[in-house]
């Protein structure tokens, strides 16, 4: 049996989404049918559309449901993005981006002559405030990521948005790292917002948290202004037209309930299993480094860096020892290339190919970790010597 210790790709599914998704199949009728089966999905609908937004600290009307993370990223980036275009056209991009971000943005340089401006990221693979403060003045729209989806460190997405309303632009922030695992507050992040600038829209994912595979959700601000990239029936407010996932939603919503109730419980558990994990990686592998901040990061994760070893390698040889974990988002699974978020922490392209991103979740616990530590130092032995064949052959 597989030990996984890839919850950052996704997460189990957790019995309160299933009993959710399950019992809402019973609710036979479209949500905007007006008979009284179509009303009655309505209602589990509406109720669960509350339910979310409660928990994302926004108002209900505010909650857009997706396919999940990727549509709701090009919903925001690219609406925002149109609906600001007449005088203005860059896009502040940090270093370090999401590709759902980065393809997004590139989409709208390539086909719509968007123009970017880049912003660094420090060592720990945070930010650069006083760099985003001055890059936003005179831009369309702005994005960044709550918290790092590959090495794990949280920004200040407050502070950004705060900058981005003193700049007159709206801000986009990608949470679907964060939610479910550190506090997320749409109303609190957005409370410097003046209009439709500063925080206008923030991404979120099932997945990631215990729910259901192709369901997602972008809290789009009442003052913000973003044009549909889907039209047709003209549901939730015309951003996002078609027939709503009533069993989706519902069971997005009981997972988000019931991740939230376990937050801080979870985070205190997480984080000392998780340091535990990387002092014994440490200890066994002794030229492996922790990249990101070392305390100000997401609770489960673990990114460390193995010199020598090319990560792809490493992860093969763990996976047929048993253990699951990746070398960054799954989103780039299959695509041999280094690291982005790596290189923007100053790294080298060797160092970008030498990673493992390891990720604990609500069903980790101490024989998982003990297992990865059992399994680590023959395979990253055997991992190093590759390498350094491969080395001597070139």
């Amino acid at each position: 049996m597989t030990v996984y210790l890839d919850h950052a790709a996704g997460s189990p599914l957790r019995p309160e989404a299933r009993d959710a998704w399950l019992a809402a199949h019973d609710v036979v009728g479209n949500a905007s049918s007006i008979h009284a089966g179509g009303q009655a999905a309505r209602r589990l609908l509406e109720e669960s559309r509350e339910r979310l937004a409660a928990v994302l600290d926004c108002d209900p009307i505010e909650v857009v449901f997706t396919s999940g993370g990727t549509e709701s990223v090009n919903l925001a980036v690219k609406g925002l993005w149109w609906s600001r275009r007449e005088g203005r056209d860059t896009v502040v991009l940090p270093d370090g981006e999401h590709h759902a971000t980065l393809d997004s943005v590139e989409w709208l340089r390539t086909h719509e002559g968007a123009r970017t401006t880049p912003v660094g990221l420090d060592a720990l693979g945070r930010i650069d405030l006083d760099a985003f403060t001055e890059a936003v003045d005179g831009a369309a729209l702005v994005t960044a990521l709550a918290a790092n989806n590959e090495v794990g460190t949280r920004n200040d997405p407050a502070a950004l948005g705060a900058a981005a309303s003193r700049a007159g632009v709206p801000l986009h922030i990608d949470a679907i790292a964060a939610f479910g695992h550190v506090p997320v507050s749409f109303r609190g992040w957005r409370a410097d917002a003046a209009g439709p600038s500063g925080l206008s829209a923030m991404s979120v994912s099932a997945h990631k948290i215990g729910g259901p595979v192709g369901v997602g959700a972008v809290v789009v601000a009442r003052a913000a202004a973003l044009t549909a990239l889907m039209h047709g029936g003209g549901q939730q407010r015309g951003l996002r037209s078609g027939t709503q996932d009533v069993a989706g939603a519902a069971a997005f919503a009981a997972a988000a309930e019931a991740a939230d109730a376990e937050l801080d419980s979870e985070a205190v558990r997480l984080v000392e299993l998780r340091d535990r994990l990387v002092r014994g990686i440490l200890a066994v592998v002794p030229n492996a480094e922790l990249l990101g901040d070392p305390s100000d990061r997401l609770p489960g994760n673990a990114h460390l860096l193995f010199p020598g070893t090319a990560g792809e390698t490493l992860l093969f040889l763990l996976d047929q020892a048993g253990v699951a974990v990746s070398t960054g988002s799954a989103c780039q699974a299959g695509v041999s290339e280094p690291s982005h978020v790596v290189l923007a922490l100053g790294r080298t392209p060797a160092d970008a190919r030498s990673v493992l991103r390891i990720t604990l979740g609500r069903t980790t616990d101490e024989s998982d970790t003990a297992a990865l530590l059992a399994a680590l130092p023959d395979a990253h032995r055997r991992a190093a010597a590759s390498g350094a064949r491969s080395a001597a052959r070139s």
